[in-house]
């Protein structure tokens, strides 16, 4: 399933609003699956250093601070991707991005949580080669609007490991480790091929556990 997400994710026709932001959708059934695509040009990269924190004002009375590009992304995005997720056909919402789009997946998963109560329970997002896109400590009412979003990390993949902790950054959901550590330099252990590779190893070896193969 991981494999066939990223596959798509990478691979779907993307379209843009405003400056940088590029996304897909594809319905299948009752259920909205939404993509983000990775860094194309300078205005993602752009958006990918300016990591200073901004508070993003949606948890009552009080705000959680994320990534100021980041936000700035998913905020040219949002108007155009309310319709769909706001549609009362839709029983469930598949959100996926890659590098920069993994970390606008991050701040749609949360908006869908937020916006859709009645899909608090199906709602899956996956972020592959994801950045940090969380500043603070994370409160537990925080904490559970990300307990369906997995991070996917190439162990050694560089983009997983900024912003720096340093700075007061941290991932939110779930941490999937896949690959090998050194196997791969940190820039390399980003690519699309690299990553897809790993996924078809991790998913080769679950499937193994699962029917009681390995021991």
């Amino acid at each position: 399933m991981l494999y066939e997400l990223f596959s798509e994710c990478v691979h779907i026709p993307y379209a843009v609003a405003g400056c940088c932001a590029n996304y897909a959708v594809r319905r299948g059934g009752d259920v909205l699956y939404i993509f983000f695509e990775k860094s194309d040009g300078a205005a993602d990269w752009k958006s990918n250093l300016d990591f200073p924190a901004k508070a993003y004002k949606r948890m009552d009375k009080t705000a959680w601070f994320a990534h100021r590009g980041f936000l700035a992304v998913w905020k040219e995005i949002e108007p155009t991707l309310a319709p769909h997720i706001a549609d009362a056909s839709i029983r469930k919402i598949v959100i996926t991005g890659y590098s920069h789009g993994a970390a606008v997946a991050v701040l749609c998963h949360e908006y869908v949580w937020y916006n859709r109560p009645d899909l608090r329970e199906t709602v899956e997002g996956y972020g592959f080669g994801c950045p940090r896109v969380f500043w603070g400590i994370p409160s537990p009412n925080l904490k559970r609007r990300f307990e369906n979003f997995t991070v996917i990390r190439n162990i050694d993949d560089l983009v997983t490991h900024l912003p720096p902790r340093v700075f007061g950054y941290s991932h939110v959901g779930k941490l999937l480790k896949i690959g090998k550590k050194r196997k791969y330099c940190p820039i390399d252990a980003h690519k699309a091929e690299n990553i897809a590779e790993e996924l078809k190893a991790y998913e080769k070896q679950s499937t193994r556990v699962r029917n009681g193969s390995v021991h």
